[in-house]
């Protein structure tokens, strides 16, 4: 499947959700890891190419794929509290569900402006074709150690965002981190549930 293909047609109608199944990830790229650490560069002007599904596929799956009864990034306690959410540029705005490796539509709008406007105006965001939403359910984690779990859930973001930042350079592409938003603001523009909250955001694309 090609990125001319990734349409709402795509999707498969299964009771009230619309999903779309992903490709399989590659698990052997063409860089290395030593060459796609040397070549990140945090990038804030893209292109408006498309991202094609096989790479928003194999960036997700870096980010929170299955990996056996793991996943690809570590969790204190195998207690996995991040949640993954996309917004794809005319596309809407999906969650990463990774048990089956498939995005699940929450809406068709696209969100890119609103999002922008609640990180303080950063308008790359928008620009981006893909942006990546690393939110987390504390409870998962603290539960199991109390307030320590706060500091594991922050080291775990760090694994996942690093996980997409390089996957991102093995594909050609060009990301940013972004931590300066207004947190009650994102919540609100991405509809996230009560118990889930916005942690870093990544902006992806091909590069000008």
């Amino acid at each position: 499947m090609t990125a001319c293909e990734f349409n709402i047609r795509s999707f498969l109608n299964r009771g009230v959700k619309m999903e779309l199944q992903l490709p399989k990830p590659v698990l052997e790229g063409i860089k290395s890891l030593e060459e796609c650490i040397y070549k990140r560069v945090s990038v804030r002007s893209y292109s408006d190419k498309k991202i094609e599904i096989e790479k928003i596929s194999q960036i997700l799956w870096a980010a929170q794929g299955k990996k056996g009864q793991k996943r690809t990034t570590p969790s204190a306690g195998a207690t996995y509290p991040l949640e993954i959410y996309a917004k794809i540029k005319d596309k809407g705005y999906f969650h990463y569900n990774f048990k089956n490796h498939l995005l699940e539509l929450i809406t068709e709008n696209d969100l890119g402006h609103k999002l922008a406007q609640a990180s303080w105006d950063q308008r790359f965001i928008e620009e981006a074709y893909l942006n990546i939403v690393i939110c987390a359910d504390y409870s998962r984690t603290t539960n199991q150690y109390g307030e320590r779990g706060v500091r594991y859930v922050y080291i775990e973001v760090g694994h996942c965002a690093q996980n997409v930042h390089l996957e991102a350079v093995a594909l050609d592409l060009s990301s940013v981190p972004i931590g300066a938003f207004q947190d009650r603001q994102v919540k609100k523009v991405l509809d996230l549930p009560k118990n889930i909250e916005p942690l870093y955001i990544i902006p992806i694309g091909y590069p000008k």
